[in-house]
């Protein structure tokens, strides 16, 4: 393994002080605790929205926080979920009197510590609405479906209707459209290594890839000979658009999302040869995102996420955002 870290052990909390030093105008932590991860100043009378999720997905979860975006972030260990008790700090020091939605991804511990601390705000006086990011494809039904890169379709689209000072039922609404709208299907080329583990997570052949492979090493759908940009683009758009049909004139919004060491060259090889499958379908794409949205440490890789979009949905996915890890202005 080589990284450039200190001890194993104090990866996350390291990296943490780092974001902190360089970027401690836009975020800070509540009550003491460095993976309580919140916005430096927010906004009276604004829903705040919280996430979480465990570190190694950067810039997922805690780089999405910052001004028209997410308001706060529960930060786990390397692929662990936060605690109940950090998401509760984090839920106090940014709620602004407006209520907090709980946007996070569908992991049965994060479903399980949300909702321990959405049982303490109610006891606090603190108003909680939650929804899940529940994206990926190929990882099964709806209901047990795996958040990933397309959760940020979700945070663009709550994220700026509560920086229009919408009420939390509005702003809840504004989530539950993008997370109808928006289907992802991901697929992994290389392992990467946890710290604390020094390995990797799983093995694939010089010349295999795996479709369908989870952003945590979760086993996909197959393992096989890897496929051209062109070929992955045609199977991966079957999968979703026979989960989620897009009738010709409608628009879509595309994210080609790299996992963490595959070349942005390489994306947009893969978002070229998804345009050339969609224009063939005469599906429009009002606007294509391409980069890294959703990492897994140094895995190479990619997803790709399509979201249907409205005249509404437009508007807030041009809102205006800025993070340290994101701007869009």
């Amino acid at each position: 393994m080589k990284k450039i870290i200190n001890a194993p052990e104090n990866y996350t909390d390291d990296m943490l002080k780092g974001i902190y030093a360089a970027h401690g105008d836009q975020v800070k932590y509540a009550n003491n605790d460095l993976r309580s991860y919140c916005i430096a100043n927010k906004v009276p009378g604004k829903v705040a929205i919280v996430t979480g999720g465990g570190t190694g997905h950067l810039p997922l979860f805690l780089g999405y926080v910052g001004e028209g975006l997410l308001d706060g972030c529960g930060v786990g260990g390397v692929f662990q979920s936060p605690s109940a008790q950090q998401i509760f700090e984090v839920s106090k020091e940014v709620e602004a009197g407006a209520g907090i939605l709980y946007l996070y991804g569908n992991y049965t511990g994060d479903i399980i510590n949300f909702g321990m601390a959405a049982e303490l705000c109610s006891m606090a006086g603190i108003a909680v609405k939650s929804i899940t990011g529940a994206d990926d494809v190929n990882s099964g039904a709806p209901e047990i479906r795996r958040g990933v890169a397309g959760i940020f379709f979700m945070y663009k689209c709550a994220g700026a209707k509560a920086a229009q000072l919408g009420t939390l039922d509005e702003v809840y609404e504004a989530a539950r459209r993008a997370k109808e709208n928006t289907r992802t299907v991901g697929f992994a080329l290389t392992p990467c290594v946890i710290p604390e583990v020094g390995k990797p997570n799983f093995t694939l052949a010089e010349d295999e890839m795996a479709m369908g492979m989870g952003i945590h090493g979760e086993p996909g759908i197959w393992n096989g000979a890897l496929k051209t940009a062109d070929e992955i683009a045609e199977e991966s758009l079957d999968t979703l658009l026979c989960d989620m049909p897009v009738r010709p004139g409608e628009e879509v919004a595309l994210l080609i999302n790299g996992l963490g060491a595959t070349s942005v060259e390489e994306l947009y090889i893969l978002s070229n040869s998804v345009t050339e499958i969609l224009a063939s379908k005469d599906i429009k794409i009002y606007k294509t995102f391409v980069g890294e949205y959703a990492t897994s440490m140094e895995m190479a890789g990619a997803s790709i996420s399509l979201c249907k979009v409205d005249g509404e949905m437009k508007e807030w996915l041009n809102y205006p955002v800025r993070t340290p890890f994101y701007t869009q202005k």
